[in-house]
């Protein structure tokens, strides 16, 4: 691991009140900034490189530009952004929620722990067209795959991953944490399901069905990567490679380490650990600072942001650390 700086992405004051700067969990380079997300509402946003840190936000709710399931209100629980050929493209986890025990109410901790919600905003994957601007990128009015023909109507009966889709994402059950778009292949990584150690990867080939709609052209693809019983918790693009973000599938601070996957016609839907590079090795904390995102720079450097930081990452500016790593 080379350690090469810190950069602040500082956020506006309603985006610090919905606690996006300390939820992020997505981001991608853009023409003049970053496209980043966070998981706990239905908006995407982006942010400027203003001389000494990313800022200038501009939110973009994913209502102004597809129809969400659930409405405006409900969170997307966005996972993953990806950029490739003048689209922008959001993927929501797909996964269900188990309710957290509240140790304020410790005799309801049992009726808690047995009820799952499933949220419909969160099984969308959403393409958005990019134009070039004045202020650099805006999207457009997309496309999305949702509702009754979601990424998840296509699993239930698959092999493999159908008996996980009943099960919490944080229970090792059916979790996409990130996007990579390469040739027109959309790679989903999975947190979950992690099958006797192995990582699933799932590639997809989609379609414009017309009316703001996407089609999953079948058959898709799985593939299972020897991960060393860790989950896909984020991926992006590099070269002819990709780099995954590797961690906890289950509610666990670490191990995290970025894993580069070199595409090419290579065994059959598996990929064992002698075909995998560890890049890095990722510092993390102890019920904090938990890797979540990352996003290869236009110099070659690895940006990565972190999911509950740590009080030592907020800033007095209402920004919040990510960490830049050469590779």
């Amino acid at each position: 691991m080379v350690f090469v700086e810190q950069v602040e992405l500082r956020f506006d004051h309603a985006s610090q009140a919905y606690q996006t700067h300390t939820n992020l969990s997505a981001i991608r380079q853009s023409a003049a900034g970053l496209w980043v997300a966070g998981d706990e509402t239905a908006t995407f946003e982006h942010l400027t490189w203003t001389g000494d840190h990313f800022g200038a936000q501009r939110t973009f709710p994913l209502t102004d530009y597809v129809n969400l399931p659930a409405g405006p209100k409900d969170e997307a629980d966005i996972e993953g952004l990806a950029r490739s050929d003048g689209h922008l493209w959001l993927v929501g986890s797909h996964s269900l929620k188990r309710k957290r025990v509240k140790s304020k109410d410790p005799d309801k901790a049992a009726d808690r722990l047995a009820t799952v919600v499933r949220e419909e905003n969160r099984f969308i994957l959403v393409r958005l067209p990019l134009r070039d601007g004045a202020r650099a990128e805006t999207p457009e009015e997309g496309s999305i795959l949702a509702g009754s023909h979601s990424l998840t109507t296509y699993l239930r009966e698959d092999r493999h991953l159908g008996p996980f889709l009943a099960l919490p994402g944080k229970d090792n059950g059916f979790d996409v944490e990130g996007i990579a778009v390469v040739s027109e292949r959309v790679y989903l990584g999975l947190r979950g399901p992690v099958l006797r150690g192995w990582a699933v990867v799932l590639e997809l080939r989609l379609d414009d069905a017309g009316k703001g709609r996407l089609r999953l052209r079948e058959p898709y693809r799985k593939h299972f990567l020897d991960l060393g019983g860790l989950g896909v918790r984020d991926l992006c693009p590099d070269g002819d490679s990709l780099l995954l973000l590797a961690g906890p599938t289950m509610d666990l601070d670490g191990p995290v380490r970025v894993v580069r996957w070199r595409l090419g016609p290579k065994r059959q839907g598996v990929v064992p650990e002698d075909e995998l590079e560890t890049v890095l090795e990722l510092p993390y904390g102890v019920g904090c600072d938990h890797p979540e995102g990352l996003a290869l720079l236009a110099d070659g450097r690895l940006m990565v942001v972190y999911d509950s930081p740590s009080p030592a990452r907020i800033t007095t500016a209402g920004g919040v650390l990510a960490d830049v790593f050469t590779i």
